[in-house]
């Protein structure tokens, strides 16, 4: 059984090293017999050998790594050595091995990600006396299933923590073994009540995730059949009525959610038949769960489906949907209240305090409003700036500070850390480099984050330029925040397909941070993150001819493309910024069904809102902020984000035909 528990144990670390250091390609090739074939391969540099080391590590090949290794013992990122081979042996290391590396490399970013790892093995084996040493001292402590062991750990010693897992219970897909854990025990010990793990069961049915609802129905002893029937094979169970008991009821509804993914209306339909048979309180649920596919899917009768379900607990997306079908529908009294009952953690979200705020403007409390409006006004970003214009101001550019000092950037090229990270960055390992640049920029002054923004510049790392400057609050240079390389190509461009720069510029910023190079998990790339189908497309519409592939990431060629493609679908989304910019994320066909949906015109920014997507909705929001600002800094006076975010009207009418609310 030991044996066991140490081979779960190695399994989940490996694929956790697997998704921290994966992120990017290897740069050398991994066969079946990896051993032999990287042991016995000439390397130009130690470079080259680090990253054998770094991939032979990802593969748990400890025979690898600890050659490797050897001939490392004097290369500049020797902590990541040290941590590799430690890495590929933990579960087996004693307490004394992983704390000597500890406190050698205290303080570095190394040494909390080995602490991360450390913690999850603790947790694991139920070593509650080490981890509860080592997870205060976990500076990050961005793990979720962290989170659940250190709650499980207080649990076992007698603490009431119900409250608080309620509080971080809320995304079944970063559970793991640690959060299920913590469920399982807080049921046990009667800290969770039947409703908390129904409450649970459903998240996970909202999110796909069976595995977790297996698990959980196993607590209720229901049986897994019956659990991957209502969720991945639901309209087989609704052909009949459900029967009585909670279990045959709490699934049937559970079932009804599901259906609601493919025909809400059907799924409504269901319900309205059946009604007798649920309490008050299901009938209530098993609404708020049609009501939010339904209002995913952009149906105007899921504000109908909300207020049906009224008193029933929501997930988060629950909560915020609500919302986003009030505002759609311009149901102001709604959005008002929907947001009043949302729990702390989400009302306080500056698009809540925003939407409330407008909320009060309509009810004409107008001195309340301006309260709310000025709470956020200040914060540099999509709400901020509507809620700047609500207090009857433009979006301007700050006034221009102090420029960094050439002693300012000498000390700034001196840090250890930041000097690791260009290390990284010069052998094209992005994200352990942006994971050394951020671990250090947690304890820099205003002054430190520009030094260090400028220091990237010097080093052609735009991204992380523009992400260190982004950090300030008094001091902000918008030249670092806002750049604008390749100005003359990005001017002919824009000029001759008489486009605003300022939005293009403003996209690019969202797309690659200015990273020549970005490529993005489904396969675009270049300034502009071009799909090579698109790109393609474009150039036989430009009449360029055959494009190779390498063509698409060269500076001039990506800009010419992705604007002329930005120019496309913009002309055929008539002209709203804000639908083209939905467009060139999602693909135009979505933006032109989610227009079809609307039942009138609506604001801009109530458009964006109510994306159905999470990615293009952030992604909408902020590069119409990003232009914004670009506008102020380009043409030297103050913008509106509101007039470029314009009115999304329905196909075949026009913003006069109704009222905006």
């Amino acid at each position: 059984m030991m044996l066991l528990k140490k081979k779960i144990v190695r399994i989940a670390l490996n694929l956790s090293l697997c998704m921290v250091a994966a992120l990017l390609p290897f740069s050398q090739a991994v066969a079946a017999k990896k051993s032999k074939i990287i042991i016995s391969k000439s390397f130009v540099n130690d470079d080259d050998r680090f990253m054998a080391l770094r991939d032979a590590a990802m593969h748990d090949d400890a025979k690898a790594v600890q050659l490797h290794a050897a001939a490392l013992q004097h290369y500049e990122l020797v902590s990541y050595v040290d941590y590799y081979v430690l890495r590929t042996r933990l579960v087996a290391a004693s307490a004394n091995e992983v704390k000597t590396f500890l406190n050698r490399y205290e303080g570095t970013a190394i040494a909390d990600r080995m602490r991360n790892d450390w913690l999850l093995v603790l947790g694991k084996r139920a070593d509650w006396a080490n981890f509860d040493i080592q997870y205060p001292q976990f500076v990050l402590a961005d793990d979720t299933q962290l989170k659940c062991y250190a709650l499980l750990s207080r649990a076992i010693k007698q603490q009431n923590v119900a409250a608080e897992a309620r509080a971080i219970l809320i995304a079944p897909r970063d559970y793991a073994d640690g959060c299920h854990s913590l469920v399982s025990y807080l049921y046990e010990k009667a800290q969770f009540a039947e409703a908390d793990v129904w409450d649970q069961l459903r998240m996970a049915a909202e999110n796909s995730a069976l595995p977790l609802a297996h698990r959980l129905g196993k607590l209720l002893n229901i049986p897994e059949k019956s659990i991957t029937q209502a969720i991945e094979k639901p309209s087989g169970l609704l052909k009949k009525p459900p029967t009585d008991g909670k279990v045959a009821r709490s699934l049937y509804l559970i079932a009804l959610g599901r259906a609601a993914k493919v025909d809400p209306e059907e799924a409504a339909d269901n319900l309205s038949r059946n009604s007798g048979k649920f309490s008050d309180a299901e009938r209530a649920q098993g609404w708020a769960q049609i009501a939010l596919q339904a209002a995913q899917k952009l149906r105007p009768v899921a504000l109908d489906y909300w207020q049906k379900a009224e008193g029933a607990t929501l997930s988060q997306e629950g909560y915020q949907w609500r919302v986003r079908t009030a505002l759609r529908e311009g149901n102001w009294p709604m959005v008002k209240s929907a947001i009043a009952a949302m729990p702390a953690g989400i009302k306080s979200d500056s698009a809540w305090v925003y939407w409330y705020a407008r909320s009060l403007l309509n009810e004409g409390k107008n001195e309340e409003a301006q309260a709310l409006f000025a709470s956020i006004a200040e914060q540099m970003h999509f709400y901020g700036q509507l809620a700047l214009e609500e207090r009857g101001q433009k979006i301007g550019v700050p006034v221009a500070i102090n420029p960094v000092t050439n002693e300012e950037l000498a000390q700034s090229a001196k840090n250890l850390n930041l000097q690791r990270a260009l290390k990284f960055y010069s052998i094209n390992l992005r994200f352990e480099g942006t994971r050394e640049w951020n671990w250090e920029l947690r304890r820099m002054s205003e002054r430190q984050h520009l030094a260090a923004a400028e220091l990237a510049r010097q080093n052609n790392l735009l991204d992380r330029m523009v992400s260190t400057s982004d950090r300030t609050r008094g001091e902000m240079d918008f030249s670092q925040r806002y750049p604008t390389p390749f100005n003359d190509s990005m001017y002919k461009t824009t000029q001759a397909l008489g486009m605003d720069m300022a939005w293009v510029y403003g996209l690019i910023r969202q797309e690659s941070r200015f990273v020549m190079q970005a490529k993005s998990h489904v396969g675009a790339s270049g300034l502009m993150q071009l799909m090579p189908a698109t790109a393609r497309f474009v150039a036989k519409k430009m009449g360029l001819g055959k494009l190779l592939p390498e063509q698409i990431n060269e500076t001039n060629t990506n800009i010419a493309l992705g604007t002329n493609y930005l120019n496309m679908v913009l002309t055929d989304l008539g002209g709203s910024q804000a639908l083209a910019s939905a467009a060139y994320n999602a693909g135009p066909g979505r933006p032109r069904a989610w227009r079809a949906s609307l039942t009138r015109p609506v604001e801009g920014a109530i458009f964006a809102e109510t994306i159905p997507f999470n990615e293009t909705r952030g992604y909408v929001k902020n590069v119409l902020s990003n232009a914004t600002y670009y506008a102020a800094l380009f043409e030297k006076k103050p913008q509106s984000l509101k007039a470029r975010l314009g009115v999304v009207v329905p196909k075949g009418m026009s913003a006069d035909d109704a009222e905006l609310p």
